[in-house]
Order: structure tokens, then C-alpha cells, then sequence
């Protein structure tokens, strides 16, 4: 790991050194390891060191961004050298205003010091209680722990100048036996906040309960979509929607709608990156303070999130939402949030006279962003529900789903909320029972 003093220097001599109207440096280290296990057995181990420095320069409007993960003065000098010359070739930008100015940030404890000291032994002996389980159930057991350090720096010349330091854990897992299958994982930035037995009971649970699952027919179902689902849908809804850029660029399917009713009145989405809820951090990647912005609030549209260069367009301030330069996708939400409610599962399996439960999705792809047409298969744990019971479990289905139509249709959201990984961050999601969920093709297993 670079320390923070090391990274400190490295940024201001960067700074220093640039002859261009204005500089941004981003420098990223990280140790990360990882614990791989299938067919009950532990079969890698592995451990990586890497940094990455990308330097961005403006040049009357023409913007030039290089990169490089050597660290030694001369590579330095060099990829500061190919940024200048690649903004010299650029076409100016007559839509480009400025770097973003210094903010203040939240002060925010995001580093565990077990975490990053984890070992492998101890990564061994988490595995090993899944293991256990699995071999106890006569189930096999895959899956992945990481364990993980970063540190996060960003500064530019107009006095952005930010350094944080945080870990993050995260374990999945699936349990199988010779025609089902159940899923289960964590995250945290402590590790030893994992529950590993609760784990793999889960697990173990859903792919006992789904031996031997039954075929039914493709069709129009009440679901009971798990965080996991719930969590992978509200990320293909931000990442064709809930953006500034696409908003600008009339390609999302909020474009034009702001302030009107999208959803049904139960549903609150928001995006926080400062929350201890989530595995956030106090800046963005242009070092400008991450805001807390409501999305849709009961059911209606009301913001996008923006970095510098969207928020300069609209006449509006950055919500520390930029993605590192360069990107095609604009800012993006990154530590979604979905309002929990009343409930819990148990409740509504017991409220659903026939229908499906859904541990998570498998294989998702937007087919229409407009129409946040989503489509997809489910996994590890799909179980019919009949007479307020799960009756038995049933082979995956295909669906192909407008989102925002079924989030018109929620009509339980349950109390508990767990954290989901998502594309650019984090998610915080209840599970919600769904009438008319559409179901358009079997599988076979």
C-alpha cells in the first residue's frame, strides 16, 4: 500500500509540475485477497498489489486524460506528458466549464484495521464454517471471500485535495445438490460482522427446500422478489435513468418527467454516499463532497445525479456523483437506498395465495432503457408459493419486465433491508411482494 504521505507528495508534485490551465490527479491504491472454494474444497488463494494513476489536463477547453500503475518519477513525467499531448490533439470542448472547486467533505470512519490485516488462515476458517455445512447437508459448496484495503486520492489545481483510506469484505456462496441450488452473501467493511453460519444456513436451506424442483408455466405471477433481485433491478434503473447525462442526452426514461408520478406512492429511492448504512465514501471522483439525493420520492421523479461537467450544462452544482475520467456513462448513483416498510418475508409469503419467491436474478439485461424494459433469469432458490406457503421449489424462469411498471405494482415492502453490491457501488434494499410480474420462458434446470 502507498502511504498517505507517499501519496500526498506524488499528487502535489504532479500539481506543481503541470503546465496546463488546470490538472487533476486521481491515484488509487490497493491490496485486495481472495479465498476461492468449490466442491467443498479450498482451491486458490490469492493476493494483489496494484496502484493506478491517471492524470486529466485542460488546454482551452480541449481536455487530455493518461494513466499508468508505475509509480517512479520517470513514468510519472511521461504519462503527465501524454496527457498534455493528447489535449493538444483534442477537439475543444465548448461545453466544458471548469474542474470543480474544494469543498468541504464528511468526516467518515471507513477503514478496519482486521480487515485489512486479515490473513488467510482467517479467511480459511470463515470458508471452512460453509464448508462444514455443505459436508454436513451433503451439499456442495462454492463460492469466494475477499478482503480488502484501498486508498482513495484525488486533487486538482483549483484546490481540491482529498485523501481516504477504506477496507470492504464480502463473501458469496452457493450451496448445490444434484438438481437445486441456494445463494447467499454479505458485505461489509468489517469482516467479522459477517455472519458465516447464518450464511450458510441460508444457503443450505434454499437448496434443500429446492430438491427436485417442478416445471410451471411462463405467465403473469405475484413475486416475492428477495434484496438480492430487488437490488439488481433498482441498479439497471439507475444506470439507464438516473443519471444527468442520460437525462441530458434524452436517453433516460425520467427525461422529461421530473416532478411527475413514475411509480406507485410506496416507493422512495434515494442515493447516499455518506450514510454508515453502505460502503460509501466522502467523495467522489473529482474530490467533490458526495450528497444525499432524493430520486423518486412516494412515486414521484425528482432529481438526477450530476458531476461537474453535467451540473455546468444545467446551471446546477455537482452531488458528488462523477465516476472516474474518462467515462460514456456520466455520473452515476452509487449507494442506492430503497425505503423499507412494514413487513417481513415470512409475512408475505403468508398474505400470497399462489405465487413465486425469488432469492435473486441471474444473467439481467436492460432491453429498452426507455422503457426500463429489464429481462433476465432467476437463480439458486425460485419456489412456488401456494396457499400462504412455499410449496415446493420450481425450475428457473426467464422474465422480461418493465421496472417502474412493477414497481407500480409493490404491495408489501419489507422491514428488513440488506446490503447488495451494484454496478458502481452499493445498495440497500428491502424485499417486495410484486403482483403481475411477467414470466416469459422456462428452463430446464
Amino acid at each position: 500500500m502507498i502511504s498517505k504521505t507517499k501519496m500526498e507528495k506524488i499528487l502535489k508534485e504532479i500539481l506543481e509540475m503541470s503546465p496546463a490551465d488546470q490538472t487533476e490527479v486521481l491515484l488509487i491504491s490497493q491490496n485486495s485477497a481472495l479465498t476461492r472454494f468449490a466442491n467443498n474444497q479450498i482451491h486458490q488463494n490469492v493476493a494483489e498489489k496494484n496502484a493506478k494513476l491517471s492524470i486529466r489536463v485542460i488546454k482551452n477547453k480541449r481536455t487530455g486524460t493518461a494513466s499508468t500503475n508505475i509509480l517512479n518519477k520517470s513514468s510519472i513525467k511521461g504519462v503527465l506528458e501524454k496527457a498534455l499531448k493528447i489535449a493538444d490533439n483534442a477537439s475543444p470542448d465548448p461545453d466544458f466549464k471548469s474542474l470543480p472547486k474544494k469543498k468541504k467533505c464528511t468526516k467518515m470512519e471507513l477503514f478496519s484495521k482486521n480487515t485489512a490485516e486479515y490473513q488467510p488462515i482467517d479467511r480459511v476458517k470463515d470458508v471452512s464454517v460453509l464448508i462444514s455445512k455443505a459436508n454436513q447437508k451433503e451439499l456442495n459448496a462454492a463460492g469466494a471471500l475477499s478482503t480488502g484495503e484501498i486508498t482513495i486520492g484525488i486533487a486538482n489545481s483549483l484546490g481540491v485535495f482529498e485523501i481516504t483510506s477504506l477496507t470492504e469484505a464480502d463473501i458469496n456462496t452457493v450451496f448445490m445438490s444434484s438438481n437445486s441450488s441456494g445463494y447467499a452473501d454479505s458485505y461489509a467493511k468489517e469482516v467479522r460482522k459477517i455472519d458465516f453460519h447464518k450464511l450458510a444456513d441460508t444457503a443450505s436451506e434454499k437448496a434443500l427446500k429446492s430438491i427436485d424442483p417442478i416445471a410451471i408455466d411462463p405467465g403473469s405471477y405475484t413475486v416475492i422478489l428477495e434484496p438480492a433481485a430487488v437490488a439488481d433491478m433498482l441498479t439497471y434503473l439507475a444506470f439507464c435513468g438516473l443519471g444527468a447525462l442520460a437525462y441530458q442526452e434524452g436517453r433516460s426514461f425520467l427525461s422529461g418527467k421530473l416532478g411527475e408520478k413514475i411509480t406507485g406512492g410506496n416507493i422512495t429511492i434515494w442515493d447516499d454516499g455518506t450514510s454508515p448504512d453502505t460502503l460509501g465514501m466522502p467523495f467522489d471522483f473529482e474530490g467533490t463532497p458526495k450528497q444525499k439525493v432524493m430520486l423518486i420520492e412516494n412515486g414521484v421523479a425528482k432529481n438526477v445525479v450530476y458531476d461537474s461537467y453535467t451540473a455546468h450544462k444545467d446551471g446546477r452544482e455537482s452531488t458528488g456523483h462523477a465516476l472516474p475520467a474518462p467515462n460514456i456513462y456520466g455520473p452515476q448513483p452509487s449507494n442506492l437506498f430503497l425505503k423499507n416498510g412494514d413487513y417481513s418475508v415470512d409475512e408475505m409469503i403468508a398474505s400470497t395465495k399462489k405465487g413465486i419467491l425469488v432469492t435473486r436474478f441471474h444473467y439481467t439485461n436492460m432491453e429498452d432503457p426507455l422503457k426500463t424494459m429489464l429481462t433476465g433469469m432467476t437463480r439458486d432458490g425460485t419456489f412456488l408459493i401456494e396457499d400462504g406457503e412455499i410449496s415446493c421449489g420450481i425450475k428457473n424462469l426467464r422474465f422480461t419486465q418493465n421496472i417502474l411498471k412493477a414497481l407500480s405494482n409493490v404491495e408489501m415492502i419489507s422491514e428488513e433491508t440488506k446490503l447488495k453490491q451494484a454496478s458502481f457501488g452499493f445498495c440497500l434494499a428491502p424485499a417486495l411482494k410484486v403482483k403481475d410480474f411477467n414470466f416469459t420462458g422456462v428452463t430446464e434446470f
